[in-house]
């Protein structure tokens, strides 16, 4: 898409990533009592609301090790799976947050390049992009298990450079503090989202350039900054 030189200009961010689970998906209760069930499953003790919340957006092994500390090691391989197993089982119930579609479109119609950034693996990402029908609408993607988990900023460089976007015209997305500091980790800005996991209190030592407490808010937001 082709578009006058004087819109073009206006654009702040020509690549802006997107966590998946909190942000665009209406997943974070889901995922919360996945990983309850999860870790009582094998007998560990259930992690508060609160701590399985905070875990999200990690990749799958450390999100469930840090919410089950008195699990040991050797069963992290069947408290895995005791996750996929509850989390399938209830996969088809999930949404997109309202908003969402129209969102990514307007943002594709000015040109943004859009990319999804996530803790997710690969096989639920693609499982949630093709229910959804969303493969479309995204010019990339990348999942914890194909690249490092964040806040490490490889999954976020790696989005950079496939696009050839730098830095400085690259904007992140996220609903956790995991998201924010991967931004800052790779060197970009970021806009944290309210209506997720984490409490939007702990964003502003990673200095988002806004809080949404929407998606329409975010959807203004980024019409008039991004």
């Amino acid at each position: 898409m082709t578009l006058p030189p004087d819109a073009a200009r206006a654009r702040r961010f020509d690549l802006i990533a997107f966590d998946w689970d909190g942000t665009l998906y209406d997943s974070t209760a889901l995922i919360v009592r996945c990983i309850q069930s999860a870790v009582v499953d094998v007998g560990g003790r259930r992690p508060t609301d609160h701590d399985a919340a905070w875990v999200i957006g990690l990749g799958l092994a450390e999100a469930l090790a840090k919410a089950a500390p008195d699990v040991p090691p050797a069963r992290y391989p069947e408290l895995g799976a005791r996750y996929r197993y509850h989390f399938l089982a209830h996969q088809d119930d999930l949404v997109l947050f309202d908003g969402v579609l129209p969102m990514l479109d307007a943002l594709r119609a000015r040109g943004h390049k859009l990319a999804v950034a996530t803790g997710k693996s690969r096989r639920g990402l693609d499982l949630a992009l093709d229910t959804v029908a969303l493969r479309e609408r995204f010019d990339a993607s990348r999942t914890a298990d194909e690249t490092f988990g964040k806040p490490h900023p490889r999954m976020l460089l790696e989005l950079m450079e496939e696009l050839q976007v730098p830095a400085e015209r690259t904007l992140m997305i996220g609903d956790t503090t995991h998201d924010l500091q991967l931004a800052l980790n790779a060197g970009c800005a970021s806009v944290g989202v309210s209506y997720g996991a984490h409490t939007p209190e702990g964003f502003a030592p990673l200095s988002p350039l806004h809080v949404a407490h929407s998606v329409p808010d975010l959807s203004a937001w980024l019409q008039a900054h991004a």
